[in-house]
């Protein structure tokens, strides 16, 4: 079993960064691939961004694409989100996900563990 903790949220104004980090503990993330989802307020979750087991290759969702990076740093068991231009409508709750599998997947259903969230509120 492995746990995630998202950590980096908060309140920002539009145009401006955040960095989010999910740290995972009980086993390395290097058996999996991850994903970062959100939810906003009366929405369905939907997909951010993947990233496969060694990082080779990254998956955006076009709303997102251009602004977010994922990234990976297995030795320190940790993934992050890099957030730049953020947009008001970038406002929800984000997920960490981990697979059991070589690749990430745009999928909610494909993933096998999730982190608590932590809120992104993006200001006018």
């Amino acid at each position: 079993q492995v746990r995630l903790v998202e950590s980096g949220g908060g309140l920002v104004q539009a145009g401006g960064s955040l960095r989010l980090s999910c740290a995972a503990s009980g086993r390395t993330i290097s058996s999996y691939a991850m994903g970062w989802f959100r939810q906003a307020p009366g929405k369905e979750r939907e997909f951010v961004s993947a990233i496969n087991r060694s990082g080779g290759n990254t998956y955006y969702a076009d709303t997102v694409k251009g602004r977010f990076t994922i990234s990976r740093d297995n030795a320190k068991n940790t993934v992050y989100l890099q957030m730049n231009s953020l947009k008001p409508e970038d406002t929800a709750v984000y997920y960490c996900a981990a697979r059991t599998g070589r690749v990430g997947s745009v999928f909610l259903r494909e993933y096998d563990y999730w982190g608590q969230g932590t809120q992104v509120t993006v200001s006018s």
